[in-house]
Order: C-alpha cells, then sequence, then structure tokens
C-alpha cells in the first residue's frame, strides 16, 4: 500500500520491490482487494492497481470518531 500511494503500480512494478513470488504478490493483492483497500483495472495487457482513498478516508473518520 506504500507503494501506491505514491503512484498506480502493476502487480510486476510491485513484484520487483519484493524478493517474493510473483504469485505470492498477486495473493497479497487480492487480498487487499477483497478488503476493498486498493483498486484495480485492466490497462492493455497490464492490470493497474491503486489505492482506494475512499475507503481509506472512511476508515479514517471512524477512528477519530472513536475517541469521542
Amino acid at each position: 500500500m506504500e507503494l501506491l500511494k505514491e503512484r498506480d503500480m502493476n502487480a510486476g512494478e510491485i513484484a520487483e520491490k519484493f524478493n517474493i513470488s510473483k504469485p505470492s504478490i498477486s495473493h497479497h493483492l487480492d487480498i487487499l482487494k477483497r478488503a476493498d483497500l486498493i483498486t484495480s483495472e485492466k490497462k492493455g495487457q497490464f492490470v493497474e492497481y491503486s489505492l482506494n482513498t475512499t475507503i481509506l478516508e472512511d476508515l479514517m473518520t471512524w477512528i477519530i470518531g472513536l475517541k469521542k
């Protein structure tokens, strides 16, 4: 998620930053997608991933509300 904060990336670009297999990266991306923390969009032959800022804003609002 930290990488996606900077810019949208495809799975290959993300995998280059880690010392784990591409299938493992895809598995983690799928988990983040199912949690609605990231979104994906097919662009040509690649799938680009981006942060779902809407859900993150909602989560921050909820966390701040816990202090009341």
